[in-house]
């Protein structure tokens, strides 16, 4: 299988979401950065067919990214949308991933597929 290609959404504002939250310390270590960096790579490697500990569907489309360190999870959101994975953001959590942040993948999801070019980051 060719490599998956990844992209990062943007926001109307030009920010990224998912860049914001990796350069955070308050919220990733650089070890933990590491480590994410690590998945989405692997995301490249095996797209759609990523599955655990790595990745998995949570519901609409929505999938995550799956980090653990010791006992926090972090996990990044993201969907496929014409042979791309698209990842929206990243979180920290303690049980399920919340539906607000699903749904919010979801609206960035609806913005992508309306303008693609428009919410793409790029470096």
């Amino acid at each position: 299988m060719p490599p998956t290609e990844v992209v990062y959404f943007e926001e109307t504002n030009g920010s990224c979401p998912l860049l914001d939250w990796l350069d955070d310390p308050r919220a990733v270590t650089p070890k933990v950065r590491d480590k994410c960096i690590v998945r989405v790579e692997r995301l490249q490697e095996h797209g759609f067919e990523l599955r655990r500990p790595d990745a998995d569907l949570l519901r609409d489309g929505i999938y995550e990214l799956r980090v653990r360190m010791g006992s926090v999870n972090y996990r990044m959101l993201y969907f496929f949308e014409s042979g791309k994975a698209v990842i929206t953001h990243g979180i920290t959590k303690e049980g399920s991933v919340p539906d607000r942040e699903i749904d919010l993948a979801i609206r960035r999801r609806e913005m992508f597929r309306a303008n693609p070019e428009k919410h793409t980051h790029a470096e």
